[in-house]
């Protein structure tokens, strides 16, 4: 037996846990740029908490709420800009992924003076700022992994940088921030933690520790997927989704993703679609390629969903997640093709999709027109 294993955030983890460690963060400095999006962290009570535990440390601090869904690279650069004018100590980053990768970005442009494209490269000299991980949905697992993914537009799709010093220094996970939250957002985040789980499980870095991991996530977020009310979901069940979602984030930071995401960033980009649904619409016909080469993971991703075949996974997802009315022409095909292929995530499967595996992907995805 031999493996690695790494993940170096220092996780608080319960209501309240922000209030009631606010110390942690005197040690990162005395300026913080707090990156969040519009108005979500206000209404959920996650920015109030932050301002007043650094308030309360005689931290200053200043808040960056430009982030959209699926942050770009613009975004990023406004920004870093902003933390290097006023001179911030670490990026504090409070939301779902988009916030929370894109502060990791913010933290990588606030100490070196880099382009775009050397940004994408890793080609930076200097390491990032500390960060500070607040999320208020329970999903990516941005939390603890040392990923940032960024819309970029020159590629037509969704990139990732990724390396060690960008796992955050912190990370404050209260269930209490999501209990408002929308079942398509609950439902949507968390399709996209079990992608992670299943990924993580049936890649080809798999270990024996990121498997206990993967499949406990696997587990919870199965069964509350399966019985879960949509209309009346508690305190408890929102911290089963936030627990199984960093367990996947985990499981993740060791074994990266694979085909299900490569699928997934075209239909963000070019589609529009969030990227859970993206990961939902595909994750079944993804499980059917790989279980060509890996049939014995497959089967044990089924046992855990607590489903009794793949036909039933798919119900599971048709179940919990909207019906996507999207046909993509010939052309349409070619493109998304092209795009998938160029993953770098692809190297994680059990065996390499070729171009007519991502093809039977889509049609088997209810996603090819029939012409």
């Amino acid at each position: 037996m031999q493996f690695n294993f790494y993940c170096p955030t220092k996780l608080f983890f319960g209501q309240g846990c922000l209030e009631q460690n606010s110390s942690e963060l005197a040690a990162l400095g005395k300026r913080a740029l707090i990156v969040t999006g519009g108005s979500s962290s206000k209404k959920n009570g996650s920015l109030e908490d932050m301002t007043t535990a650094l308030h309360k440390e005689g931290i200053e601090y200043q808040i960056f709420n430009e982030v959209e869904q699926n942050p770009s690279l613009a975004t990023v650069l406004r920004g870093g800009q902003r933390a290097k004018e006023m001179g911030a100590d670490f990026i504090v980053g409070i939301g779902g992924g988009s916030p929370l990768d894109a502060a990791k970005a913010i933290a990588v442009m606030a100490i070196n003076e880099i382009s775009q494209q050397d940004l994408m490269a890793k080609k930076w000299t200097n390491e990032p700022l500390p960060t500070v991980a607040v999320p208020t949905t329970a999903g990516t697992g941005s939390e603890v992994t040392p990923y940032a993914v960024l819309t970029v537009d020159w590629a037509e799709t969704k990139m990732s940088i990724a390396g060690e010093k960008l796992f955050p220094t912190l990370a404050f996970l209260d269930g209490r921030y999501m209990l408002n939250l929308p079942w398509s957002i609950t439902a949507n985040t968390a399709v996209d933690a079990l992608s992670h789980s299943i990924e993580g499980y049936i890649s080809n870095r798999a270990t024996v520790y990121s498997d206990l991991l993967a499949l406990e996530s696997i587990r919870i977020l199965g069964q509350l997927l399966r019985t879960i009310n949509p209309d009346s979901i508690s305190l408890a069940e929102r911290e089963e989704l936030l627990y199984a979602s960093t367990l996947a984030g985990i499981v993740i930071a060791q074994t990266g993703t694979s085909v299900v995401h490569a699928l997934g960033y075209p239909l963000t980009y070019y589609k529009d679609l969030p990227h859970g649904l993206a990961n939902g619409v595909t994750t079944k016909a993804a499980l059917e390629f790989m279980a060509q080469d890996a049939p014995d993971r497959v089967k044990q991703v089924i046992k855990a969903m607590g489903c009794h075949d793949l036909a039933e996974v798919g119900n599971l997802f048709n179940k919990v997640l909207p019906a996507v009315d999207i046909k993509l022409t010939a052309e349409e095909q070619a493109r998304f093709v092209e795009k998938t292929l160029q993953a770098k995530n692809l190297t994680n499967c059990p065996r390499r999709p070729e171009e007519k595996d991502i093809y039977e992907m889509l049609r088997r995805s209810n996603l090819v027109e029939l012409v």
